[in-house]
């Protein structure tokens, strides 16, 4: 099948089978692909409602393809002159977090604010914003991971169907290797830590999603280790081994220890005090990953904190 979106409108239901090209992607974010101009509450809107379905059935927004499934869009009007116009210094600023870029994939440091994709009150993210660049605007290029939106570092954006596969095989297999900064409350003891705790998600407060440490969750195990420590806080290395949404957030919570800067999980008083420090933002990093992919050469990359975080290491010394 096309890639590409379509011109203008249709008014009848459209059927589309879907090839091994596309498997692997969830159906929200092919959605949004080739249906560009298409607010993105709309697209959301079809799928909550069954009028977007595969193989005849209703599907979660979440559903990832299969090659021979049979999608059925709705009729739609697409809006040309609706179509998403991205921040100029938004663009510049992705395109000079770049830390790797070959033909596969590339991998950037993705700066705190920026959601990876739009939603929750956001019109764009990171996927958006490479999809509006003129070097991938015509091609292919789709998240491998997330991070959440006050997270920054490493981040995967792949380039072809065949990597997102193998992408996903890999992280399903804990094969590739994630580590984090977070400075949390306290001081730390006891050197390496794993907590096994599962964790629950889709708790609702108000509207918003909260994730929480419940034996009806999902496993999830988090290793910390002590990189630097001060006189009240504590900059830890952190290793995930399962990757649930926000697992780090909730589980360095759990033990007592919650990050400076998380509005959600963390400690209002902590973060008060932190804040006369300069921090701004949640003080959690994607630092390093590396992993391989079939006969490629191992990838290891870096990501340097940005001037703020170093500023309050700094502030702290």
């Amino acid at each position: 099948m096309s890639n590409s979106s379509p011109d203008i409108s249709f008014q009848q239901v459209q059927y589309i089978s879907i090839d091994s090209d596309h498997e692997g992607r969830r159906i929200d974010n092919f959605l949004f692909n080739f249906l560009k101009s298409v607010p993105k509450g709309r697209v959301y809107k079809m799928i909550r409602k069954g009028e977007v379905r595969i193989n005849k059935k209703r599907i979660k927004t979440n559903y990832k393809l299969i090659s021979g499934d049979v999608l059925r869009i709705p009729p739609v009007f697409v809006d040309e002159k609706a179509e998403l116009q991205i921040p100029h210094r938004v663009i510049e600023r992705l395109k000079a977090s770049t830390l790797y870029e070959d033909d596969a994939f590339l991998i950037i440091n993705k700066p705190s604010g920026i959601p990876v994709h739009a939603g929750s009150g956001c019109v764009f993210g990171v996927i958006e914003s490479f999809r509006a660049m003129d070097e991938y605007k015509d091609g292919y290029i789709e998240l491998a991971h997330r991070l959440d939106r006050e997270t920054s570092g490493c981040l995967i954006l792949v380039k072809k169907p065949q990597v997102l596969r193998e992408m996903n095989l890999l992280i399903k297999n804990n094969e590739m290797s994630k580590r984090y900064l977070a400075l949390v409350k306290g001081v730390w003891e006891g050197g390496r830590q794993m907590v096994d705790a599962p964790l629950l998600k889709n708790t609702m407060r108000g509207g918003e999603r909260v994730v929480q440490v419940c034996e009806e969750g999902k496993a999830a195990r988090t290793e910390f280790d002590l990189q630097k420590g001060f006189s009240e806080v504590s900059l830890l290395e952190v290793t995930l081994h399962t990757g649930r949404t926000h697992q780090i957030r909730v589980h360095s919570a759990h033990i007592g220890t919650p990050i400076a800067g998380d509005s959600k999980y963390g400690d209002d008083d902590f973060n008060k005090t932190m804040k006369t420090l300069g921090l701004k933002r949640l003080f959690l990093h994607a630092s390093h990953l590396s992993f391989a992919l079939g006969d490629m050469q191992r990838i290891s990359v870096d990501a340097p904190l940005s001037d703020e975080l170093k500023f309050v290491i700094k502030k702290l010394t």
